[in-house]
């Protein structure tokens, strides 16, 4: 390296020692505040369904796809998990540690997730509103290892009142699994192991159209369980949202909130219509999941690209927010009991019959409960935590900030894969 590259990256490298480093931490925040408003959004479908909202027209339906959430989680899972890949692959540097990795996640997503289980199957052993098909010994053994959607028929055999939203932590788990093999197939395979943003892209492009297929598939033959609507391939578009991002991110390629922001919430609009099916169980055409699918999809992504591939801006400053952060960093706890604490609330403490009551009254003192027992479960299943998301603003923090730093330098020197 000549003695202007040297110079170049001595300065490059001051630069990110003052405002980059200040700026990755910025963002960092915003994901975690982010989480937050994913966790309030799922508890507050929930909210709606318990008090009888979601039939009401229009209004109903914004209630109902406020499930939104779960999308956004998993976008955000995508880009978080897949960038330390992305990066890897872009400096040139050897892939991850997959051992350490899944020990990494396992430590931070089982505990809490056993904890919780135990809990809610004790709950329910003295406390009952009516058939429970998942509060069995049977069922009991597949909570707590995950494997409770993967039967025929999960709504009669298998689903549980207290822990009805876990499907989606199955989906996740079941995305760790197999990202080593997807990374190894899109950043070895699709792009012969040299650094390819275009064939990346068009990689995960073609890993996204495995889910209308596979939804496809579920809706046309009986080719496969009934509750396969809910495996990973169905959603795994939106994790390709998250991974498009973390490729997107080391480009060039920008995306302000002032245009991000408006388009969800005109997309977010639309999946309220009747394109994207009713709100309520029952036959659907074959076309209204896929809409539903592709257009979570395209929403969640699109909430989460400004806070990535922008550089501050009105969306970053309020999501990183004291408050929205703290949140933030409870929101896997929050997801994990608010579904039992709401039950418990509105079955016991409010006494309401189903599908009638205060939405409002319902998600704020749901809320106001859960959020304690959070704080508690949290400093119980990770007491080294003190109230802080170890796995975002530690590992995360400093691994990340110190990849932005190598980045930008052989950017600027052009030096590193082609």
């Amino acid at each position: 390296m000549g003695h202007y590259a040297r110079q170049v990256l001595a300065s490059r490298a001051a630069v990110i020692n003052g405002g980059t480093v200040e700026r990755e931490q910025a963002r960092v925040a915003a994901l975690t505040g982010l989480r937050g408003v994913a966790a309030l959004l799922v508890l507050g479908t929930h909210a709606a369904f318990a008090t009888g909202k979601l039939s009401h027209g229009f209004v109903g339906a914004i209630y109902a796809r406020l499930e939104i959430g779960v999308a956004i989680f998993f976008v955000l899972s995508g880009f978080l998990l897949f960038r330390p890949w992305v990066r890897a692959a872009a400096e040139g540097r050897s892939m991850p540690s997959v051992g350490h990795d899944a020990w990494r996640r396992a430590r931070r997503v089982m505990p809490a997730y056993l904890v919780t289980v135990v809990a809610v199957f004790v709950v329910y052993w003295v406390y009952s509103t009516g058939p429970n098909p998942g509060q069995s010994w049977a069922g009991l053994l597949r909570y707590l290892t995950l494997t409770q959607i993967y039967t025929d028929d999960y709504l009669i055999t298998y689903l549980h009142q207290g822990l009805s939203q876990t499907w989606s932590l199955a989906v996740e788990v079941s995305f760790y699994a197999v990202l080593p093999l997807l990374a190894h197939l899109l950043l070895t395979v699709r792009c012969r192991g040299r650094w390819q943003p275009t064939r990346l892209l068009a990689g995960l492009a073609v890993l996204a159209s495995v889910s209308p297929l596979w939804l496809v598939v579920v809706n046309t033959t009986d080719w496969l369980p009934n509750s396969a609507g809910m495996w990973l391939p169905a959603d795994l578009v939106w994790f390709a949202g998250g991974m498009t991002l973390a490729t997107l991110q080391s480009t060039t390629v920008r995306c302000r909130a002032a245009v991000a922001i408006p388009l969800a919430a005109l997309l977010f609009l639309v999946v309220c219509t009747p394109i994207a099916g009713a709100v309520t169980m029952g036959p659907v055409r074959l076309w209204e999941p896929l809409t539903k699918n592709l257009l979570y999809a395209g929403i969640a992504t699109l909430v989460v690209a400004p806070l990535v591939l922008a550089r501050g801006g009105w969306l970053e400053r309020v999501l990183g927010s004291r408050p929205m952060v703290w949140l933030g960093e409870l929101s896997y706890e929050i997801f994990l009991l608010h579904v039992v604490v709401m039950a418990l609330v509105f079955g016991v403490l409010l006494d309401w019959p189903l599908f009638t009551g205060s939405l409002p009254g319902l998600f704020g003192l749901t809320l106001a409960i859960t959020i304690p027992l959070a704080y508690a479960l949290r400093r119980i299943t990770e007491p080294n935590a003190d109230g802080r998301n170890t796995d975002w603003h530690k590992d995360h923090r400093v691994r990340d900030v110190q990849a932005d730093v190598s980045l930008s330098s052989r950017a600027t020197v052009g030096v590193g894969p082609p």
